[in-house]
């Protein structure tokens, strides 16, 4: 009996060890070779607040500083730790609605009483300096610091873009982004965003039940510094740039000014548009809807998006191809009598001496000489049909960098529109259409859309006898100009070298013409510097023609490329030319000569929206 007391005993006292050495065995290894358990408790005691880093600094082509930082400030809450205060005298140093305030209040309050939620955001430093006097009498709420674009001049909106608070669509895409963090929207904000945002840092305290900050944890040893981002150089002239939105005011269009040898732009101007200040802080929202609102659409970058018909600018791209189709020769002369007229058809045209030469005829453009070199190149009988042989013609326009996005370091830039057979097709029948059916082409009008990018851009290939370089917005990243080699890549048309000079010689006689030999745009001469153009006149079904001048400067080794679009401004040397002038001027040569101030006077007095001339 004895026996059997002793192995009960035995076994009861082996099993209450054996179940003791397993609690002693597991709780070693949740404690010490565990540390996943260690580490969540941790983390209900440690705060992560992210430390944002300043974005990277934009500078223009010749180092003047056109994008900087602003310190801002957004004002948390930690529901829990609030105590009774003052709404009012809150909201009126915050300059902010009572009504917004406490609705803002409540839905930090729904989120969560101990997680710190913004309730006002992006407070201006004035605002802050106030706030920061008087915050000791607002237990619960303090300010985490962040920062805001400033301009040193208030220009170039649509290049630069503007900044704004992540969608939940953005941080799918990229797990950088957290909500309530900022992101480039538009222009070179967008574009180079990675470049520009940096990376963030993190500091790491020590909380309380309460989520009351007890201090830095480990000192902090883990914390993570924020990595400022990289600054960037342009390509734009900041002061060209302000000349050109100061010329376009009170018009409709744009500006776009290429440097040929690089494709480096140097201006680009939509009109009208809006100063980039009034997208920064907490006015950018009101301010964003009015501007979405606004019937003259200023958020929307004409220079990019808007298409046009290129109008009689298109005339020295069909000259150029019936050069190298061999259906035309510099020498060859065609009549016009008042227009071209063929099968009932009539394409009308100004008057003016007749025949011309080919060189005369970009001088004076003729509508008849083109439409007789237009049906030249697609009724030549080198194809087989118009198919073929429209087939051709649009490959020319497409070398030119049209009816294609152009690799363009800018976002929302759109193709335009050169027509396929196929188009012509679905319309007339495959055998129902002929060269004549489609003679709009031959100056520029019918079917075509050109954005004004994609025409500054075949002005500067017009400038190089033959090649392009994709127009772009960014020369360095970093100081280093490694961006230069995306952009170096030279785009060869389908034209030969040989075959500008008639061309060029008639866009040099039709700005530096002798008087009264119908050069057409004799307005956009400067004394000293020899300019070539050609102008243009859009027809405008909805009102008046708009007005176009393709240019580039100076004839040999040219340092500026120009395309000008003003909408409504009717024959081409009426507006864009002398915008167009004024613009290779200042950049050449630094201002404008007193002998033609009338011009700049004009053209910054001419209210085309109101309908009016300033005094």
């Amino acid at each position: 009996m004895n026996n059997l007391y002793e192995n009960r005993k035995f076994a009861i006292s082996l099993t209450l060890i054996l179940i003791a050495l397993i609690f002693i065995i597991k709780l070693f290894y949740l404690q010490i070779l565990n540390t996943s358990y260690r580490l969540s408790a941790e983390n209900n005691v440690i705060r992560y607040v992210p430390q944002f880093p300043a974005r990277g600094l934009i500078f223009d082509r010749n180092g003047k500083l056109v994008v900087h930082n602003e310190a801002a400030y957004d004002l948390m809450v930690i529901p829990s730790q609030l105590e009774v205060f003052d709404t009012t005298g809150l909201c009126e140093i915050l300059m902010t609605e009572k009504e917004e305030f406490i609705e803002n209040l409540k839905a930090a309050r729904a989120y969560s009483p101990y997680i710190p939620s913004s309730i006002i955001k992006q407070i201006n430093p004035k605002t802050y300096a106030k706030l920061q006097e008087k915050l000791y009498r607002f237990p619960g709420f303090y300010v985490h610091t962040r920062t805001l674009r400033k301009y040193s001049q208030d220009i170039a909106a649509h290049l630069l873009g503007y900044v704004g608070e992540v969608t939940e669509k953005e941080i799918a895409k990229d797990d950088y982004y957290k909500m309530g963090d900022y992101i480039g929207k538009s222009g070179i904000e967008k574009s180079y965003e990675t470049d520009l945002r940096g990376q963030k840092g993190v500091k790491m305290y020590l909380v309380d039940v309460h989520n009351r900050i007890k201090g830095s944890y480990q000192n902090g040893r883990h914390d993570k510094d924020p990595v400022v981002g990289s600054n960037l150089t342009a390509t734009f002239d900041a002061d060209l740039q302000a000349y050109g939105e100061k010329l376009m005011q009170n018009k409709i269009g744009s500006i776009v000014a290429i440097e040929p040898s690089t494709g480096e732009i140097l201006s680009l101007v939509s009109a009208p548009g809006y100063k980039p200040s009034l997208l920064v802080g907490r006015v950018r929202s009101k301010n964003y809807l009015a501007l979405a609102r606004d019937t003259l659409k200023p958020l929307f970058n004409r220079a990019l998006m808007a298409s046009y018909p290129p109008g009689s600018t298109f005339k020295t791209l069909n000259g150029l191809i019936g050069l190298q189709e061999k259906t035309l020769y510099p020498s060859m002369t065609y009549s016009c009598t008042m227009g071209y007229h063929a099968r009932g058809l009539t394409v009308g045209c100004h008057d003016h001496r007749s025949p011309l030469n080919l060189p005369s005829a970009v001088q004076i453009s003729c509508n008849a000489y083109f439409c007789n070199v237009f049906r030249n190149i697609l009724d030549s009988g080198k194809y087989t049909d118009i198919h073929e042989s429209f087939d051709a013609w649009r490959n020319y326009l497409l070398s030119f960098g049209f009816g294609q996005k152009i690799s363009l370091d800018l976002p929302n830039e759109l193709k335009g529109f050169i027509p396929k057979t196929s188009y012509y097709d679905r319309y007339y029948g495959k055998k129902g259409w002929s060269s004549l059916t489609i003679i709009s082409l031959a100056i520029g009008q019918g079917e075509l859309g050109i954005t004004p990018i994609q025409l500054a851009n075949m002005t500067a290939a017009i400038a190089n006898r033959g090649h392009y370089f994709s127009p772009h917005i960014i020369k360095a990243v970093a100081g280093r100009d490694d961006n230069k080699e995306r952009f170096m890549k030279r785009h060869n048309t389908m034209i030969d070298s040989i075959h500008f000079a008639p061309v060029i010689q008639g866009m040099e006689l039709a700005v530096n013409g002798a008087p009264g030999s119908g050069s057409t745009a004799r307005i956009a001469k400067i004394d000293s510097i020899i300019v070539c153009g050609k102008t243009g006149t859009a027809q405008n079904p909805h009102g008046k023609d708009h007005s176009i001048f393709i240019a580039f400067a100076p004839k040999d080794n040219p340092e500026i490329a120009i395309a000008v679009f003003v909408e409504n401004g009717g024959f081409g040397s009426t507006f864009a030319a002398p915008i167009a002038s004024l613009m290779i001027e200042k950049y050449l040569k630094g201002n404008i000569k007193k002998n033609r101030k009338w011009i700049e006077d004009r053209m910054l007095n001419t209210d085309l929206i109101h309908g009016e001339q300033k005094k």
